[in-house]
């Protein structure tokens, strides 16, 4: 591992690379210190340390989690890389339901067009977050927004936070294309990491003041380390289907027939029906805190609260549906099938016609697992949360659910990405096997 380290720093390109990622990262958690103006943060930190103990409200854990920790200050990048995030799965999702847009991204110049139409998506939904932002301070019991008027507060917020998640996109892609790649993700991945430190603090805290029991808490931990070694395990976990392709005959030259593989993960659809499934169960929770007056709507979040039997069960099942839904949609069977016939491909023991049955029959079996099993990680700081009250629902939720599932992804992405700049410089690599590979995200 030292000659590894040694190499890293050795090779310039790499060392430049990773020196340029880690600016940009700290340019991102300093930005993530500076506030928005017209805050009472007294006030704001009132409310945040009467939400420590307990369960959170999950309208400001939404905001909080994505931004990494940038919504306890209202800081310039309070959103955080969440609305370009959601604007690209909306974009990905009209690919394969408007035609035109799919014939666009396959020209010739078609994926930069379809860039351009996210980056432009996104500043709607950044003044969308803002305002919902906004109202959920607005609606906290002690007076936050000390800025008068409040019009005035809110123009002059949506404007420095969308900014904010403008200038965060451009840091991601300055990652992307001068650092060590995966710019959206590492930025999100800062923000998890950065929120650790704090949780920490919480745990070791309660423990000290006799809340929390020692073994308890190393059982949570033993249970936890357990879990990420699990999902790396499926993170890593591929069905390879072997394909072969037929001889061509180019000229006067045979080529002969390769052998290949095609590789389909356990989870193809990595963290996103998770966050499809946020995205949906946050909104009674915010219709509660807009239409505080309509005795249904209160009715309805009060059902689907956070933490309750409804909830989980609800959770559960649009994570799988999701899951099985996105795997259709980014793994479609016919499309696969159509590719390995016009390649003259065909998988052995699988007749020509029945390879799409094939592959259906295939994901469906390794996607339901696979399914489960996220969103088992989902609800794990939930449950968590509900049978021991005392533990620390920050703590939790770092270690637990979609922050577990990203930070072993983009780990494994990074490390993915050292891997091959050693291995193109003829140096060994991060593991003695070789064999990391990045995750479908």
């Amino acid at each position: 591992m030292a000659n590894t380290l040694v190499n890293i720093i050795r090779i310039k390109e790499l060392r430049d690379k990773i020196l340029f990622t880690l600016f940009i990262l700290l340019v991102y958690r300093i930005g993530a210190q500076i506030p928005v103006p017209g805050i009472n943060f007294s006030a704001l930190k009132l409310f945040l340390e009467s939400q420590s103990g307990g369960a959170t409200d999950p309208i400001y854990e939404y905001f909080n989690f994505f931004a990494g920790g940038a919504f306890d200050n209202m800081s310039i990048f309070a959103l955080g890389i969440m609305p370009y995030i959601t604007t690209s799965i909306i974009m990905q999702l009209l690919l394969l339901v408007i035609p035109s847009l799919k014939r666009l991204s396959e020209e010739e110049g078609g994926r930069k067009k379809i860039t351009q139409f996210t980056r432009i998506g996104t500043l709607p939904v950044c003044i969308l977050q803002s305002f919902l932002a906004i109202n959920f301070i607005n609606s906290l019991p002690e007076d936050v927004i000390v800025m008068a008027p409040k019009w005035l507060f809110y123009i002059s917020t949506v404007l420095i936070t969308s900014t904010g998640t403008l200038l965060l996109m451009w840091l991601g892609e300055r990652i992307t294309a001068k650092g060590i790649g995966n710019g959206i993700s590492l930025i999100i991945f800062a923000g998890i990491v950065a929120r650790i430190p704090g949780a920490l603090k919480q745990l070791f805290d309660k423990v000290n003041r006799g809340d929390l029991d020692i073994p308890i808490v190393l059982f949570i931990l033993i249970m936890f380390i357990i879990v990420i070694a699990l999902v790396i395990f499926e993170q890593q976990g591929q069905r390879k289907i072997p394909v072969n392709y037929a001889k061509r005959v180019v000229g006067r030259k045979v080529y002969g027939a390769p052998s290949t593989y095609l590789p389909l993960k356990i989870n193809p659809s990595g963290v996103i029906p998770i966050i499809f499934a946020n995205s949906i169960l946050i909104l009674p929770q915010t219709l509660t805190n807009i239409f505080k007056n309509i005795e249904w709507v209160n009715s309805f979040g009060s059902f689907l609260r956070v933490g309750g039997i409804p909830y989980m069960i609800t959770y559960t099942l649009l994570i799988i549906f999701f899951g099985y839904f996105y795997t259709q949609v980014t793994l479609n069977p016919v499309e696969i099938a159509k590719n390995i016939r016009e390649n003259g491909g065909s998988i052995p023991g699988v007749p020509i016609n029945k390879v799409e049955e094939y592959l259906t029959k295939v994901l469906n079996r390794i996607v339901l697992p696979g399914s489960i099993f996220l969103a088992f990680i989902a609800i794990i700081p939930t449950i968590v949360v509900n049978l021991i009250p005392d533990f620390p629902a920050s703590f939790a939720y770092l270690l637990g659910g979609t922050s577990l599932i990203i930070i072993v992804g983009v780990d494994l992405d990074t490390m993915s990405q050292i891997e091959s700049h050693l291995k193109m410089h003829h140096q060994d690599g991060l593991v003695k096997k070789g064999k990391i590979r990045s995750r479908n995200f």
